[in-house]
């Protein structure tokens, strides 16, 4: 699971960072509100743990941007010092899918994370995605246009779910790559010849072209006017 850790107490987000790796997560850090909304919009992330006491943005305008702006449906843990039930309501209010008290038991944390990425995992990890006359079955390993088979290798199957899913977002090449390869990047850019095979099979004979490479930011499936 790839964890976004927005806390700007660099200690506690190193204890945090530290228990979570061990647990078997990996963890990307931001300490300030416009680094996270800049991490969360550009990369997929399992969970978000956020702070709400952030210096400039705070967590809970963080929250809001994601919800209502950008559409992120990752589920978001709230961490604050204040144990006060209107912080709570605001927080849940803001969109917070949880909310956890400063100083708190890190296996609660663990635990509280698991079970929220538990109840989003029915939309996040869905079996089946449709764009336009684009089918993808994951339980079939099969996908079609327009009623017409599209044989696809694993690494082109992988890239275009993950397109799918996330759809009509960009999603950013880094993403990309950690889906295929976790940390083990290939030294060659076979990324690249990936999605050019990809698209070639998905959109070469169709009137419209659904899968964009947007140069120096990533990649995006875009749903038929």
């Amino acid at each position: 699971m790839l964890i976004l850790l927005v806390e700007d107490h660099r200690p506690l987000a190193e204890s945090v960072a530290a228990y979570l790796e061990a647990a078997g997560m990996q963890v990307d850090f931001a300490a300030n509100g416009l680094s996270a909304l800049h991490f969360a919009v550009t990369q997929h992330y399992d969970a978000i743990i956020l702070d709400i006491g952030l210096p400039g943005m705070d967590g809970l305008e963080v929250c809001r941007k994601l919800r209502q702006e950008s559409r992120s449906a990752t589920p978001i843990i709230m961490l604050t010092a204040r144990d006060q039930l209107d912080d709570r309501l605001a927080g849940f209010d803001a969109g917070a899918d949880d909310y956890l008290v400063k100083p708190f038991a890190m296996p609660e944390l663990e635990a509280r994370l698991n079970a929220i990425i538990r109840r989003s995992s029915g939309d996040a990890f869905k079996v089946r995605y449709e764009v336009g006359d684009l089918v993808l079955d994951s339980a079939t390993f099969s996908v079609t246009r327009a009623s017409r088979q599209i044989r696809l290798s694993r690494k082109q199957f992988e890239i275009l779910r993950l397109l799918m899913r996330e759809s009509p977002r960009i999603v950013s090449r880094e993403t990309v790559e950690r889906a295929l390869w976790g940390d083990e990047l290939p030294d060659s850019d076979a990324l690249r010849s990936h999605v050019y095979n990809l698209r070639k099979l998905v959109d070469k004979g169709f009137a419209t072209e659904l899968i964009e490479t947007l140069p120096g930011t990533g990649f995006r499936l875009r749903p038929p006017a």
